[in-house]
Protein backbone atom coordinates (compact mmCIF):
# COMPACT_ATOMS: atom_id res chain seq x y z
CA UNK A 1 0.00 0.00 0.00
CA UNK A 2 2.65 2.24 -0.35
CA UNK A 3 2.45 2.64 -3.80
CA UNK A 4 -0.47 4.84 -5.73
CA UNK A 5 -3.02 2.93 -8.43
CA UNK A 6 -0.87 4.37 -11.34
CA UNK A 7 0.97 2.02 -13.61
CA UNK A 8 3.25 2.16 -16.27
CA UNK A 9 2.76 -1.35 -18.07
CA UNK A 10 -0.29 -3.44 -18.85
CA UNK A 11 0.93 -5.78 -16.25
CA UNK A 12 1.29 -3.44 -13.76
CA UNK A 13 -2.36 -2.00 -14.28
CA UNK A 14 -3.72 -5.19 -13.94
CA UNK A 15 -2.11 -5.63 -10.09
CA UNK A 16 -2.72 -2.23 -9.86
CA UNK A 17 -6.39 -2.35 -10.56
CA UNK A 18 -6.69 -5.45 -8.28
CA UNK A 19 -4.95 -3.76 -5.36
CA UNK A 20 -7.12 -0.80 -5.78
CA UNK A 21 -10.63 -2.93 -5.43
CA UNK A 22 -8.95 -4.96 -2.47
CA UNK A 23 -8.07 -1.57 -0.49
CA UNK A 24 -11.79 0.04 -1.44
CA UNK A 25 -13.11 -3.45 0.29
CA UNK A 26 -10.87 -3.05 2.88
CA UNK A 27 -11.93 0.35 3.52
CA UNK A 28 -15.51 0.10 2.72
CA UNK A 29 -16.01 -2.63 4.91
CA UNK A 30 -14.48 -1.24 8.46
CA UNK A 31 -12.69 1.41 9.61
CA UNK A 32 -9.05 1.71 8.98
CA UNK A 33 -6.96 0.39 11.41
CA UNK A 34 -3.63 2.40 12.74
CA UNK A 35 -1.56 -0.05 10.14
CA UNK A 36 -3.70 1.00 7.64
CA UNK A 37 -3.40 4.88 8.03
CA UNK A 38 0.25 4.94 8.46
CA UNK A 39 0.41 3.21 4.85
CA UNK A 40 -1.88 5.71 3.71
CA UNK A 41 -0.24 7.93 4.95
CA UNK A 42 2.85 7.08 3.33
CA UNK A 43 1.61 6.67 0.28
CA UNK A 44 3.12 8.17 -2.97
CA UNK A 45 0.79 10.92 -4.37
CA UNK A 46 2.48 11.99 -7.71
CA UNK A 47 1.67 9.89 -10.92
CA UNK A 48 4.51 9.60 -13.54
CA UNK A 49 2.28 11.85 -15.72
CA UNK A 50 0.87 14.91 -13.69
CA UNK A 51 -2.90 15.20 -14.71
CA UNK A 52 -4.03 11.63 -14.29
CA UNK A 53 -7.80 11.25 -13.91
CA UNK A 54 -7.15 9.60 -10.82
CA UNK A 55 -4.49 11.72 -9.12
CA UNK A 56 -6.31 14.53 -7.57
CA UNK A 57 -8.60 12.08 -5.59
CA UNK A 58 -5.99 9.56 -4.65
CA UNK A 59 -4.14 12.19 -3.23
CA UNK A 60 -7.44 13.75 -1.42
CA UNK A 61 -7.58 10.16 -0.36
CA UNK A 62 -4.32 10.23 1.35
CA UNK A 63 -4.38 13.78 2.58
CA UNK A 64 -8.01 12.92 4.47
CA UNK A 65 -6.15 9.98 5.99
CA UNK A 66 -2.95 11.95 7.10
CA UNK A 67 -5.65 13.93 9.64
CA UNK A 68 -7.08 10.46 11.11
CA UNK A 69 -6.36 8.67 14.12
CA UNK A 70 -8.02 5.31 14.03
CA UNK A 71 -10.33 6.47 16.85
CA UNK A 72 -11.62 9.10 14.41
CA UNK A 73 -12.19 7.02 11.64
CA UNK A 74 -13.61 4.47 13.66
CA UNK A 75 -16.25 7.25 14.58
CA UNK A 76 -16.73 8.62 11.31
CA UNK A 77 -17.38 4.84 10.19
CA UNK A 78 -20.06 4.04 12.75
CA UNK A 79 -21.74 7.46 12.23
CA UNK A 80 -22.12 7.04 8.80
CA UNK A 81 -22.67 3.33 8.41
CA UNK A 82 -23.39 2.13 11.62
CA UNK A 83 -26.04 2.88 15.10
CA UNK A 84 -28.94 1.66 16.10
CA UNK A 85 -31.53 1.47 13.53
CA UNK A 86 -31.34 3.28 9.85
CA UNK A 87 -27.69 3.99 8.83
CA UNK A 88 -26.58 7.26 7.72
CA UNK A 89 -25.78 5.57 4.19
CA UNK A 90 -26.37 1.96 3.06
CA UNK A 91 -23.85 0.46 1.30
CA UNK A 92 -26.01 -2.51 -0.58
CA UNK A 93 -26.99 -2.65 -4.13
CA UNK A 94 -30.32 -3.82 -3.87
CA UNK A 95 -30.70 -0.68 -2.05
CA UNK A 96 -30.02 1.54 -4.53
CA UNK A 97 -31.42 -0.62 -7.44
CA UNK A 98 -34.88 -1.31 -6.35
CA UNK A 99 -35.08 0.45 -3.31
CA UNK A 100 -35.29 -2.54 -0.70
CA UNK A 101 -32.86 -4.55 0.94
CA UNK A 102 -32.35 -8.45 0.67
CA UNK A 103 -34.40 -7.63 -3.11
CA UNK A 104 -33.95 -9.02 -6.65
CA UNK A 105 -30.87 -7.89 -7.45
CA UNK A 106 -29.35 -9.41 -4.15
CA UNK A 107 -30.77 -13.06 -5.39
CA UNK A 108 -29.31 -12.34 -9.36
CA UNK A 109 -26.12 -11.57 -7.61
CA UNK A 110 -25.84 -14.28 -5.39
CA UNK A 111 -26.83 -16.82 -9.06
CA UNK A 112 -23.16 -15.32 -10.56
CA UNK A 113 -21.40 -15.83 -7.24
CA UNK A 114 -22.88 -19.38 -7.31
CA UNK A 115 -21.43 -19.83 -11.09
CA UNK A 116 -18.08 -18.60 -10.10
CA UNK A 117 -18.32 -20.87 -6.74
CA UNK A 118 -17.95 -17.83 -4.32
CA UNK A 119 -20.21 -18.16 -1.18
CA UNK A 120 -20.82 -15.82 1.45
CA UNK A 121 -18.19 -15.32 4.06
CA UNK A 122 -20.74 -15.64 7.03
CA UNK A 123 -17.69 -13.63 9.40
CA UNK A 124 -18.86 -10.34 7.81
CA UNK A 125 -22.30 -10.12 8.88
CA UNK A 126 -22.94 -8.53 5.67
CA UNK A 127 -24.74 -9.77 2.53
CA UNK A 128 -23.22 -10.20 -0.66
CA UNK A 129 -24.42 -6.92 -2.19
CA UNK A 130 -22.24 -4.76 0.41
CA UNK A 131 -19.98 -2.45 -1.82
CA UNK A 132 -16.63 -4.29 -0.16
CA UNK A 133 -17.92 -7.61 -1.30
CA UNK A 134 -18.72 -6.46 -4.43
CA UNK A 135 -15.35 -4.67 -4.89
CA UNK A 136 -13.66 -8.01 -3.48
CA UNK A 137 -14.99 -10.36 -6.04
CA UNK A 138 -14.16 -7.73 -8.83
CA UNK A 139 -10.29 -7.98 -7.23
CA UNK A 140 -11.03 -11.54 -7.67
CA UNK A 141 -12.07 -11.92 -11.50
CA UNK A 142 -8.59 -9.84 -11.87
CA UNK A 143 -6.02 -11.35 -10.15
CA UNK A 144 -7.42 -15.06 -9.48
CA UNK A 145 -6.03 -17.95 -10.76
CA UNK A 146 -8.93 -19.50 -12.70
CA UNK A 147 -8.64 -18.34 -16.66
CA UNK A 148 -12.24 -19.33 -17.23
CA UNK A 149 -13.45 -17.29 -14.50
CA UNK A 150 -10.49 -14.16 -13.97
CA UNK A 151 -10.45 -12.83 -17.44
CA UNK A 152 -12.02 -9.66 -18.99
CA UNK A 153 -14.90 -10.77 -20.12
CA UNK A 154 -16.17 -11.75 -16.73
CA UNK A 155 -14.74 -8.53 -14.33
CA UNK A 156 -17.06 -6.46 -17.90
CA UNK A 157 -19.85 -7.98 -17.14
CA UNK A 158 -19.99 -8.53 -13.26
CA UNK A 159 -19.20 -4.86 -13.10
CA UNK A 160 -21.86 -3.57 -15.32
CA UNK A 161 -24.79 -6.24 -13.65
CA UNK A 162 -23.56 -5.08 -10.39
CA UNK A 163 -21.48 -2.06 -9.39
CA UNK A 164 -22.01 0.09 -12.23
CA UNK A 165 -25.34 1.15 -11.94
CA UNK A 166 -25.34 2.25 -8.32
CA UNK A 167 -22.14 3.06 -6.47
CA UNK A 168 -22.04 6.77 -8.03
CA UNK A 169 -25.18 6.93 -6.28
CA UNK A 170 -23.82 5.93 -3.17
CA UNK A 171 -20.81 7.52 -3.30
CA UNK A 172 -22.72 10.98 -3.72
CA UNK A 173 -25.04 10.40 -0.52
CA UNK A 174 -21.89 9.96 1.35
CA UNK A 175 -20.23 12.99 0.06
CA UNK A 176 -23.35 14.73 1.04
CA UNK A 177 -23.33 13.24 4.84
CA UNK A 178 -21.72 16.49 6.79
CA UNK A 179 -19.71 14.17 8.84
CA UNK A 180 -17.97 12.48 6.63
CA UNK A 181 -14.30 13.46 6.34
CA UNK A 182 -12.27 10.36 5.34
CA UNK A 183 -14.88 8.49 3.90
CA UNK A 184 -16.00 11.51 1.73
CA UNK A 185 -12.52 11.40 0.33
CA UNK A 186 -12.91 7.66 -0.52
CA UNK A 187 -15.73 8.09 -1.82
CA UNK A 188 -14.82 10.76 -4.97
CA UNK A 189 -11.83 8.26 -5.06
CA UNK A 190 -14.12 5.22 -5.35
CA UNK A 191 -16.55 7.31 -7.86
CA UNK A 192 -13.33 8.32 -9.82
CA UNK A 193 -12.20 4.82 -9.82
CA UNK A 194 -15.32 3.56 -10.48
CA UNK A 195 -15.96 5.65 -14.18
CA UNK A 196 -12.11 4.98 -15.15
CA UNK A 197 -13.11 1.05 -15.16
CA UNK A 198 -16.24 1.96 -17.01
CA UNK A 199 -14.36 3.93 -19.74
CA UNK A 200 -11.77 0.98 -19.74
CA UNK A 201 -14.99 -1.40 -20.53
CA UNK A 202 -15.89 0.93 -22.81
CA UNK A 203 -13.29 0.91 -24.61
CA UNK A 204 -13.24 -3.22 -24.89
CA UNK A 205 -16.36 -2.59 -26.91
CA UNK A 206 -15.50 -0.26 -29.00
CA UNK A 207 -17.96 2.93 -27.74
Amino acid sequence: MSQPPFASSALDEEIARAELYGLLARLWIAAPDAALLDALGVAVTDAPSPGGFLEAPWRDLVGAARGMTPATAHAEYEALFGGVGRPSVLLYGSHYLSGFLNDKPLAALRADLARYGLARDESLGETEDHIACLCEVMRYLIAGDDAAIANLKEQQDFFARHLQPWAATMCDAVVQQPQARLYASLARFTQAFIEVEAQGFDMMDGR
